[in-house]
Order: structure tokens, then sequence, then C-alpha cells
């Protein structure tokens, strides 16, 4: 598919026939840093394959996450909306838990996806690997992935569909599994392929949700051990063992990207669902302030790749377009020539003109809210516990707890480090974004 013809679909000039439509597969990978990769100047690990990719395609230094947590984040992508208006703010975990973090235990079926979109739109639709907005633990009721506009679905122990493969026991991982923890990247890679193949004659959208980076970190048997009981434990979360994880995720990128030239035009995302932890004194996240857990930039400011030969130009470094996760839902279906949802008021805006290399400038402001209590979100400790409202316009940062207290404000183009807070030199500022942030907060579930 030609970038014109891309363009036409954008416009609403004509829908593309099956033939002509790409592919769309999301690689999401699970709390990458944003110098986890060598083309972000990461130093942990080689990655030669995700690197060729970016030079083949376009990279983002200012991606955002909708979340510095894994289920959030989620949310945002699948949407297109801030999580906090689904009730889910943290991750999902028991339902006593969940209440405690005043959130829903799974994302409401009613609520507007992408899969749902696209599928409405002629596209084969598949889920493969982590999903994490619902199922394991005490919550059996959750629902099945068709629920949320999936033909297919091949889930990890945190869904209503956990495969066997890779959920032998009630847990996240065993020495049990058929597919042992370092080789779930290249299971996944292999049901996506699958499942392109299956679907020769349409066009098709995969969300490819890694395992992969997330602690622990075991890329072989060696890694692993037994305690006093019989069980399965990683060993300790080291930057050598982070350096195997990455270097066989890179092997499968390359997997991957090998099996799609060729064949029908693709789009492949590859973005991270939040920022590290642990960061290894910053050394993951390029010196950037915050992690996992954050709204510091370390901890929602992280890689994102697209590559798509015919569709995406090559060798475009953008720096200045402020692109978002829940931007991915206007700007796939604008990609696709499929229908927003009737009624859906979107959170993102459709950003296609920055996935071929253009330089834009949000309309909108980003929105954040993550740790509604200071019991069940005490974490990160120390100077990357960050107020738990955020909003991001242009380049001004602004962070403020939900009581109004301690804003901080942030210039990021001279201070992407967060280090000097600027409220006092620009009391005006402060005050009309802390004054947006709280009133969009007050007004979420």
């Amino acid at each position: 598919m030609t970038i014109l013809g891309v363009v036409a679909i954008a416009a609403g000039l004509a829908l593309a026939s099956d033939d002509a439509r790409p592919n769309i597969v999301v690689v999401y990978a699970d709390d990458m840093g944003y110098t986890d990769l060598g083309c972000y100047g990461g130093d942990l690990a080689r990655t030669p394959n995700i690197d060729r990719m970016a030079r083949e395609g376009v990279r983002l230094t200012r991606y955002y996450s909708a979340s510095p947590i894994c289920s959030p984040s989620r949310c945002g992508l699948l949407t297109g909306q801030f999580p906090a208006r689904w009730r889910i703010t943290s991750y999902l975990q028991t339902r006593a838990g969940n209440r405690a973090c005043g959130q829903a235990d799974f994302l409401d079926p009613a609520a507007p996806t992408l899969p749902r979109a696209l599928r409405a739109a002629g596209y084969a639709t598949a889920h493969v690997g982590k999903w994490h907005l619902g199922g394991g633990r005490d919550v059996q009721d959750a629902p099945k992935f068709a629920a949320y506009g999936y033909d297919a679905g091949f889930g990890t122990y945190e869904s209503p569909e956990p495969h066997p493969d890779i959920t032998a026991t009630d847990w996240i991982w065993s020495a049990k599994d058929p597919v042992q923890r370092w080789d779930r990247s290249r299971w996944m890679v292999d049901k996506t392929l699958d499942f392109l193949k299956q679907h020769p004659d349409k066009p098709c959208f995969v969300n490819l949700w890694l395992d992969d980076v997330h602690t622990p970190w075991v890329p072989g048997a060696e890694d692993q051990e037994l305690d006093h009981e019989g069980k399965t434990h990683a060993k300790a979360s080291t930057p050598e063992r982070l350096h195997g994880v990455l270097v066989e995720l890179d092997r499968q990128m390359g997997r991957l990207l090998d099996a799609l030239r060729g064949g029908r035009p693709t789009l492949v995302l590859f973005l991270s669902d939040n920022g590290p932890l642990p960061t290894f004194e910053r050394r993951r996240s390029g010196g950037l302030r915050g992690s996992k857990m954050s709204l510091y930039e370390g901890g929602v400011r992280l890689p994102f790749i697209a590559w798509g030969p015919g569709i995406v130009p090559a060798g475009v470094a953008n720096t200045a377009t402020v692109l978002s996760a829940v931007d991915m839902l206007p700007t796939l279906c604008s990609l696709a020539g499929a229908p927003l949802p009737s009624g859906y008021r979107p959170d993102g805006q459709d950003m296609l003109p920055a996935l071929r290399g253009e330089r834009l400038r949000r309309s909108t402001p980003l929105l954040w809210e993550y740790g509604r209590n200071p019991k069940s979100f005490a974490y990160p400790q120390g100077e990357d516990r960050s107020p738990n409202v955020a909003i991001l316009e242009g380049d001004w940062k602004l962070l403020v707890r939900d009581d109004g207290s301690g804003p901080e404000l942030y210039d990021l183009s001279t201070d992407p480090e967060e280090r000097y807070n600027r409220a006092e030199a620009h009391p005006d500022l402060a005050r009309r974004l802390s004054d947006a942030a709280l009133e969009w907060r007050r007004a979420m579930p």
C-alpha cells in the first residue's frame, strides 16, 4: 500500500478493498524503559533487529503511555480514552485489592475498543499474550476476548482465557509450563504469524502483547531455582539477566519482521506499556526522573517505532511530536478506513500524519491519574514518587496532588529530567494547568 493510498483512506475519499488495506500488528513490550534499546541510546544489550526497524521506519522520542502501570496503560491504548474513565487506575488484581484501589475488576465490555472497530470494518482480529484487563486470581467472571472484538485470543495467566501452553499452574509463570519463561516471546510471535497465515484474503489486526521485559528475568534454565518447598523462583534481577532477555526479545522481533517482508503490507508498531523497574540508577530511562508507578517522565515516556514498507517512510526520527497511547484508536482506524464507534468521544486524536513522518502539534493536552490513596499506591519511594495527577500541554508539564497541594511545573524543552520546579516562577500558568488537571480528575468516575 502506498502513502497516497493511506492518505486517501484517512481522508475518507474511498474505502480500499480488503486486498489493499494493510495488516496492523501492535507489539507491546512490558516494562521497557526509554533507553532499553540501542536505537534510543541504550547500552544494556545490542538490539540490532529493533534498531534496524527504527532505521527502516519512524522513531518518536516523545511517546507517552496512558499510565505508569500495566492495566490502565493497556486500557488507554485499547479504548483511545484516559483509563480513569473506565475506573482502571492501577494493575488489576484480586477483588479486594481492586476495591482498595477504587477500581473495577475488569474492563467494561461496553467500552469502545480498537479491535471491535477494526473487526466491524472487515479485519480479522486477535489478541496474543499478556492481557491484564480482567481475569486471573479470584476474578473468574471477566468477559472473554470476543466481548472486546477479538476473533481469537491467546492469553497469559492474567486474562479470561489463559492458554495452557503458558499457564500450567494458577500463576503468572511456572517451570511446569510447556513453554518456558525464556521461550514465551518466540511462542507469541509464532501465534501471531500463524493467525496472519490463516487469513490470507483479508486484513488482520493483532495485539502482540509480550511478557518481556517484565521481571522476573529468566533468559535460561540456569536463571531459575527451586526453594525448599519445590517452587520455582527466578534468581536476582541483574543487568546481566536483563541483557539476556533483551537479546532474545530482539531476536524474536527480527523473526517477526523478516516473516512480514514481501507479504501483505503490514504496519508494525513497537512500544512499551510503562516505564522500567528497576531502573539501575536511571540507566534504563535515559536519565529521566521516575520509574514504573511514577508520573514523572521515566514512568510514562517510552520508546515508539512505526515500521511498514510502503506505509511509513524510512529513517525518520521525530523529536517534536507528542504522541500518546490514547491516539492509537483514532489513528489506526484512520489508517484502516474504519469508522469510529457511534457516539465515541476520544481523548486522543488522529495522529496518522506523525506515522508518515510529519511533525504535529497536539490540539489537546494529555492527562494522567495514578495513586488514589497512600496505602494501595505506596510506590515507588523516594524522589521518583510523584504527585498523583498530571497534565502535559506542549512542553509544559504540571504534576499536583488531588487535593491541589504541591504543584510541580516543568519545562520539558529545557528540563526533561524534571529537576527544576517552575511553579513559583510561572504562578499563572501553574494555576491554570492545576485547575484544568483537577477539574478533569473530579469529572472521572
